[in-house]
């Protein structure tokens, strides 16, 4: 069996005869000395047995790691107290299209800071306010008090407040 590596100058593969191994020589290619490795001799590893117990408390755990993930996954989400108390403290709809028509009027009048005080009133029920919102988008003014308002200005106005509720 021959030795077979690359040489380190020109990288042409090389074939040794198996008593040239660990000695110099010329690369027959490049005319460089070149040293040729010996023979490696692998000897095989010797693999531990394997410990059946140890791979069923694996499974076991794998087994056990998934159905807790499964049922934290199917969980309900349980809302805190702050959210208990502003969601019973729901807005109606009529009440909720009027802060909205209000805060739109304030910010095409300029008046930031009770548009920023109006804004939180509407962020109390943002799925309502988005709805409404929606509603306003797709639809005429909706009410006389915005008929002024230029519509994009309006629609950029509503698009301001979808996305700071988001």
């Amino acid at each position: 069996m021959s030795i077979k590596f690359h040489c380190e100058h020109c990288g042409k593969k090389i074939d040794a005869p198996d008593s040239t191994g660990g000695k110099w020589g010329k690369c027959p290619a490049c005319h460089n000395r070149v040293y040729v490795p010996q023979m490696e001799t692998e000897e095989e590893l010797k693999l531990a047995p394997i410990d059946e117990t140890e791979e069923e408390r694996q499974k076991r755990l794998l087994a056990e790691t998934f159905q807790l993930t499964q049922s934290i996954l199917q969980e309900k989400d349980i809302p805190e107290a702050d959210q208990l108390s502003s969601s019973t403290q729901q807005v109606s709809d009529e009440r909720m299209t009027e802060a909205i028509i209000s805060y739109l009027r304030q910010m095409a009048d300029g008046d930031l800071d009770a548009a920023q005080r109006t804004a939180e009133t509407i962020a109390s029920d943002r799925r309502k306010a988005r709805e409404i919102l929606g509603q306003m988008a797709t639809g005429d003014p909706a009410d006389a008090e915005l008929a002024d308002v230029p519509p994009q200005v309006l629609s950029g106005l509503i698009r301001n407040l979808r996305t700071r509720l988001a």
